[in-house]
């Protein structure tokens, strides 16, 4: 879908103000989405000392997350961008595969260098995404957004599945909320400042790219997996335009909570 039909979108659902879960996975599939390949995306200071390994619960052991890596714990994340450092909390207690993967992409330099190619602020404020590691190449050509994580060890796309927490529950993979029929709200919500996983249509196809929230996005909940917070440099975040590089990105705290 093309960059300005996702706006017409957008519009036409916020004209009408159409309601309830069924509208709002409608809405965030159009918005975070749009790869072909649905194995593609587009769709807290660490404690001391490190936090124990927490066991997996029955719903991990029913899907492929044990290749996969997981924080037990939290990390924090030095984003470097053009004006200035954004620091990330990234929540491995409430995320555990989906921040674990993370980690593991900044500590590997995956994200050193790479476009935020998706910028929406108007008709208001919505998200800041990256994380296309085609991106890197400034002689790429081709459409940003539909680009994932290449494993080096295996040469094999690298996704992870999706991952939400209900309050007061055990992580829910797999599925957005309306499908596990859930109807409490994520531990980890899209407030202003949420960083959460990009994906396709797929529940189980987010890779390397992730989104920051511009505002409070609460139609988003239970649809998309949100796995840390912007602690400091909001107002970073809102200068950021399309086509900005990261300069790097640097685990400075939490490392050893990660586990391969």
């Amino acid at each position: 879908m093309m960059f300005t039909n996702v706006f017409r979108v957008f519009n036409v659902v916020r004209s009408i103000k159409v309601k309830g879960l069924v509208a709002a996975s409608f809405l965030a599939t159009l918005l975070l989405s749009g790869c072909a390949d649905s194995s593609v995306s587009y769709s807290a200071p660490a404690s001391s000392p490190p936090a124990a390994t927490s066991k997996p619960t029955q719903l991990e052991k029913q899907k492929p997350v044990k290749n996969l890596p997981r924080l037990d714990g939290s990390a924090t994340i030095a984003l470097q961008v053009q004006n200035g450092t954004v620091t990330i909390e990234v929540d491995g207690k409430n995320a555990p595969i989906t921040a674990g993967n993370f980690v593991d992409l900044v500590q590997r330099g995956v994200y050193d260098n790479l476009v935020f190619h998706r910028v929406v602020k108007e008709p208001q404020p919505f998200v800041a995404q990256g994380g296309d590691p085609q991106g890197k190449d400034p002689g790429f050509t081709g459409t940003l957004g539909t680009g994932g994580f290449i494993d080096p060890d295996t040469s094999q796309a690298r996704t992870i599945p999706l991952e939400i927490k209900p309050k007061n529950s055990e992580i829910i993979y797999g599925k957005v909320f309306s499908e596990a029929g859930v109807k409490t709200a994520p531990e980890l919500s899209h407030t202003r400042g949420a960083v959460a996983m990009a994906r396709s249509q797929a529940p189980d196809s987010a890779s390397s790219q992730f989104y920051i929230a511009l505002a409070d996005l609460p139609f988003l909940d239970g649809n998309y997996a949100v796995f840390g917070y912007v602690k400091n440099g909001m107002e970073l975040v809102d200068q950021i335009k399309q086509g900005d590089r990261i300069t790097s990105a640097k685990v400075v705290q939490g490392l050893e909570n990660l586990r391969k």
